[in-house]
């Protein structure tokens, strides 16, 4: 087996990663330090990544558009413009339209008259505050519901409530001056957890349509899931379409040469068995490369799309973040990007053939008799 890593950044130096407890806390990266991954650039302006940040230089306005969608959480970045530079940071914004009108702009401006630094942009004036020129400033946007609040360098300079939009995508500001944006992570809000650390109340097994000689064994052990042998799956008596979903897996191998095998599907036909879209577990790689993935990788959308690292190690738990927006698939895994994808398919019911956008069960699989596996703090926000 693989030495478990604290802190992944130590065992791979392709991972630039959160700090273990902020990725057990929830926080995702939405830039992951080196690439536009995860990132759409919309209008002329062009974006690059230059010195660990997301920069653009002066010239044709436009937008970086996450490819994700979220609702209510906490956004924390840095940035960086020369004085009088005018940028900003868009929330709960649409994919098609002017992204300021169709969400909103925390405005990045000094010299607005009306909706200086910190304001909702043609909503609510913040208190007077100043950037600091060609330094690194550090923006808290914390949004919940109908209540934004604003933080410049750990002073609160906006609390209002607005309830214009209710769940969009973010995006930084390309308007003409240089601008830059690093640090760039999110914490979800308003989770409600689908396990109660006690009991399976909320969940159902169900078993293969042929049962296997030793069916999968489903436990509450030390405040998480625990599951043994198979095949088999746990279900939610819930459906859910469009979601964040976290939670924390463990996979405990029996010996150094097995990396025990899973997935969490997703939008499932209910009482149906590996039904939906599946997020894969298994934690093996090539060649000691954790961009090589085995079998699709943890976190792929398995037969569709493979992770771009593997992240996880087996024997440890790892926190997994999965967000599902009509045809548009993202996956963290403590806290790092590894798959972000649209499903191509026409819509249909059956995840495995079509694109399913409609509600579905949330699974988790029992792949075989070496089944070995834990998931604690399951948890989900529904997108609005």
């Amino acid at each position: 087996m693989r030495l478990a890593c604290l802190a992944l950044v130590v065992c791979s130096p392709l991972l630039a990663q959160l700090p273990p407890k902020e990725a057990a806390d929830g926080w995702i990266q939405l830039f992951d330090g080196e690439s536009l991954f995860g990132w759409s650039q919309e209008g002329a302006g062009k974006w690059k990544v230059e010195g660990g940040a997301l920069t653009f230089d002066a010239g044709q306005v436009g937008w970086l558009r996450s490819n994700s969608v979220f609702a209510d959480y906490v956004l924390k970045l840095d940035f960086r413009t020369r004085k009088g530079g005018n940028s900003g940071v868009f929330v709960r914004s649409a994919k098609t339209g002017l992204p300021h009108e169709t969400g909103y702009e925390v405005q990045i401006w000094d010299d607005n008259p009306k909706f200086p630094t910190g304001s909702l942009v043609n909503h609510v004036r913040a208190k007077k505050a100043r950037i600091k020129a060609d330094q690194w400033n550090a923006y808290e946007i914390r949004i919940e519901g109908d209540r934004f609040q604003v933080t410049l360098n750990g002073k609160k300079i906006l609390d209002a409530r607005d309830a214009k939009s209710k769940a969009g995508h973010i995006g930084l500001q390309a308007n003409k001056d240089r601008i830059e944006f690093r640090n760039i992570k999110l914490k979800p809000l308003g989770m409600k957890a689908l396990f109660d650390g006690k009991t399976l109340a909320g969940w159902k097994v169900i078993q293969p349509p042929k049962p296997p000689k030793e069916p999968a064994e489903w436990s509450v052990k030390d405040g998480a899931i625990h599951v043994v042998k198979g095949g088999g799956q746990l279900e939610t008596e819930g459906t859910y379409a469009n979601f964040v979903l976290q939670l924390d897996v463990r996979t405990n191998p029996r010996d150094a040469n097995h990396h025990p095998n899973s997935g969490v599907f997703l939008r499932g036909q209910p009482n149906t068995y590996w039904n939906g879209y599946e997020v894969q577990i298994r934690n093996e790689y090539k060649d000691g490369d954790r961009t090589k993935p085995v079998d699709w990788g943890t976190g792929a959308m398995y037969n569709r799309v493979a992770t771009r690292k593997v992240v996880s190690d087996d024997g440890v738990f790892y926190a997994k973040t999965i967000a599902a927006n009509g045809k548009h698939f993202a996956v963290w895994l403590n806290g790092y990007p590894v798959t972000d994808w649209d499903d191509p398919r026409p819509e249909g019911n059956n995840a495995r053939q079509n694109a399913r956008l409609g509600a579905g069960a949330i699974s988790l699989q029992a792949h075989d008799p070496t089944t070995n596996l834990d998931f604690r703090n399951v948890r989900l926000g529904v997108l609005p």
